[in-house]
């Protein structure tokens, strides 16, 4: 049966903007309390979607999240009307109502992780979706994320969905940015590649001292326990604690993989030899062939591909079998990052092809095109068993940029956080997108 790898991405929300809320994100950080563009995020993040199903990738789309969040603002103490719990935040705690507001739910390949039925035991497509517990303004995302994706993958005769890991730091889970999947085939069984900053319950293993660890092995372990994942099938590695002290706090940020193809920088995992190793023999062991692109650190630094985001590209298997690199245009303003790619298409390897791509407004917060997606390998059936409002079509293109143009606003700055008309906007929106995409009540404004 034919399998197909399915890129899922977010669609940025209204209140898109410059929090400067993640420690340990460079970019998110040096841009923080910049003045955001909403409306051009989310037409950015259209036409990728677009171009890329005009290449003949399957592209689905993932709905944003409600914001301000007005529900986790009550936990706080914070009372009265949604207006006056917006206009009370705003003048003790600011801060808060910004991560309230936060945007970083267009990224969704922090959403969740996601396991082929190849490759669980019971031959269905799992989900768990991700506590990003490390964040306040992430955590209170996995919420809605589940119902959302429940919505999107309906059918348990093909989909199962699990929790978010408890939310404490021992099982700190940040999704598919720390996971990926080696195979032959999207529709055989495959290697699911689990990489973690930190073992939660063993103080010998190194681990990163300026910024946070936001994988543990203990969430990567639950994740595979819960999907139903062999040994044969799944390789743990620990990311090289240097590199998340240098901005990389995410393996996506460092390392991609599609297919049998690894593409990461030299310093990317602790005990390199071993991990590739392992994965190359799990591979092979299920009639695969391992190939490593290992980018020297002489030729790009780790600090090179913080900037450019060179490896939180999408590796991607086009139709006629050629790989093709998709990376932000910030790759083609790096001399050095740029010299590589001319080098590596005139190379015999596996990615024949680079497409650039402006999305600057994404960037600017922290997150390039791996950032944006969420993939999900499906055979026909399970593809069949979607619900086809999220798959984009020429038509669905034209109807979200209309949504887009009719109700997001072309600036964004803190100060306008504390307008109660932007939780209208954002709520009026998302009641219309819901019926677009076909996906039923998943807002909390929505279920009350």
């Amino acid at each position: 049966m034919k399998a197909f790898e399915v890129n899922f991405d977010g669609l940025v929300g209204p209140t898109h903007n410059y929090g400067g809320l993640s420690y340990g994100n460079v970019a998110s950080q040096s841009n923080s309390q910049a003045q955001s563009n909403p409306k051009e995020a989310a037409r950015q993040g259209l036409a990728k979607m677009k171009a890329l199903s005009d290449l003949g990738f399957v592209q689905g789309v993932l709905a944003p999240q409600e914001r301000p969040d007005i529900a986790g603002l009550r936990r706080l103490g914070f009372g009265g009307t949604d207006a006056q719990v917006i206009a009370s935040a705003a003048r003790d705690a600011m801060p808060i109502l910004a991560a309230s507001c936060s945007a970083s739910s267009m990224w969704v390949a922090n959403a969740a992780t996601v396991s082929p039925s190849a490759d669980t035991a019971d031959r269905r497509v799992h989900f768990t979706a991700a506590n990003l517990n490390c964040k306040y303004h992430r955590s209170i995302e996995h919420p809605t994320t589940s119902r959302v994706l429940a919505a999107m993958f309906a059918d348990s005769t093909h989909f199962a969905h699990h929790a978010a890991l408890p939310a404490v730091a021992q099982f700190g889970d940040e999704g598919a940015a720390n996971h990926t999947r080696l195979c032959r085939a999207y529709g055989e069984p495959g290697v699911e590649f689990f990489v973690y900053g930190r073992a939660a319950f063993d103080s010998r293993r190194p681990a990163p001292q300026r910024y946070p660890a936001r994988q543990t092995l203990e969430a990567s372990q639950a994740v595979a326990r819960l999907h139903g994942l062999s040994e044969a099938g799944t390789v743990f590695a620990q990311q090289n604690p240097a590199v998340i002290d240098q901005g990389v706090f995410h393996n996506d940020v460092i390392a991609v993989g599609n297919g049998e193809v690894l593409f990461h920088h030299q310093d990317a995992f602790l005990d390199t030899d071993q991990v590739l190793g392992e994965l190359d023999a799990k591979l092979a062991a299920r009639g695969g062939r391992f190939q490593a692109i290992a980018v020297p650190r002489d030729q790009v630094s780790v600090e090179d591909a913080v900037r450019s985001y060179l490896f939180n590209s999408q590796l991607l298997t086009r139709p006629d079998g050629r790989m093709v690199l998709v990376v932000p245009e910030e790759c083609r303003g790096n001399p050095r990052v740029w010299a590589y790619l001319d080098g590596l298409l005139g190379s015999d390897g596996p990615i024949t092809e680079v497409r650039v791509f402006d999305l600057k407004q994404s960037m600017r917060n922290g997150g390039g095109p791996a950032c944006l997606r969420l993939r999900v390998a499906l055979n026909e059936q399970e593809l069949a068993a979607v619900n086809q409002g999220v798959i984009m079509t020429d038509a669905l293109y034209g109807q979200l940029l209309e949504w887009v143009d009719r109700h997001y606003r072309d600036r964004l700055g803190e100060a306008d956080l504390a307008d109660p008309q932007l939780l209208l906007e954002c709520r009026t929106a998302l009641d219309e997108l819901t019926g677009l995409l076909r996906l039923g009540s998943v807002y909390p404004f929505q279920l009350n």
